[in-house]
């Protein structure tokens, strides 16, 4: 799924997907173009299962990643309402010290891994959303599975998955918000984006896109049941493209 291809026209747009999913062997692709804030086109080509069904502008498919930048926007809501501030340690939001979080890694990460390192105090949610904390993607991925720090938090850049999910526990844990509720008000419900969700909805499976491995065979759709910043969305092309254009005209938020 390609969220927003700026200033592309009918019939070059066609043979350059045309072209890729041949050179790729992708099964299926959406394309939605924004223009000056607009969806001017949204396209879908080839299938969403193995069945053979075509991929529709409605067909549900993981927002995976993208589920990122809609957290933000959810977040940067959060600031513009005095809620969060961008620079603030997130020790002032937590009641106990992060690493005293134990057995959270099931919903969230093992915050206990980082006990003896007083660097998570220098934790801010503008280090958290611009991906410099230290962290690795994700701690579970470590050798040791732990989370931990591999450089100064916010002198550089790494991505990192845990760090969304930090800020989710912030949210949650420290402000007593529920996230999936923030998103599906501030968001979804608000630009209408009706077949989008930060969890699974049974309704999804009557027009749903699996995956396929690198060896072409099929990888079903998870079903997700936890909210997590870093990638559990579930959307449409359609319904992102809304998201896109509101977010490229600044619809939302104040003016920078």
């Amino acid at each position: 799924m390609v969220a927003c291809v700026a200033n592309t026209r009918g019939p070059t747009l066609d043979d350059y997907v045309t072209s890729g999913m041949a050179h790729t062997r992708a099964q299926g692709l959406a394309v939605a173009v924004i223009d000056d804030g607009k969806v001017t086109r949204i396209g879908t080509w080839g299938r969403r299962n193995d069945k053979g069904d075509p991929l529709t502008p409605d067909t549900v498919m993981y927002g995976a990643s993208l589920t990122k930048a809609v957290f933000a926007y959810t977040v940067m809501q959060l600031v513009e309402e005095g809620k969060l501030d961008l620079d603030t340690s997130i020790a002032a939001y937590l009641p106990k010290p992060l690493p005293d979080y134990i057995g959270e890694a099931r919903k969230y990460a093992a915050w206990e891994g980082l006990a003896g390192d007083e660097r998570w105090r220098k934790l801010t949610p503008r280090i958290l959303l611009t991906h410099s904390a230290g962290f690795a993607n994700f701690g579970f991925l470590e050798p040791d599975g732990k989370l931990r720090f591999h450089f100064e938090p916010g002198t550089r850049y790494a991505y990192s998955g845990d760090g969304m999910i930090l800020l989710q526990f912030v949210i949650e844990r420290g402000l007593g918000l529920d996230l999936g509720q923030e998103m599906q008000r501030r968001v979804f419900d608000r630009l209408g984006m009706t077949n989008t969700s930060m969890t699974w909805r049974p309704d999804f499976a009557a027009n749903l896109a699996d995956g396929w491995k690198e060896d072409g065979t099929v990888e079903p759709h998870d079903e997700r049941s936890k909210t997590r910043a870093a990638g559990s969305m579930d959307t449409t092309i359609a319904d992102f493209a809304r998201f896109a254009a509101a977010y490229v005209s600044g619809e939302g938020l104040a003016p920078a």
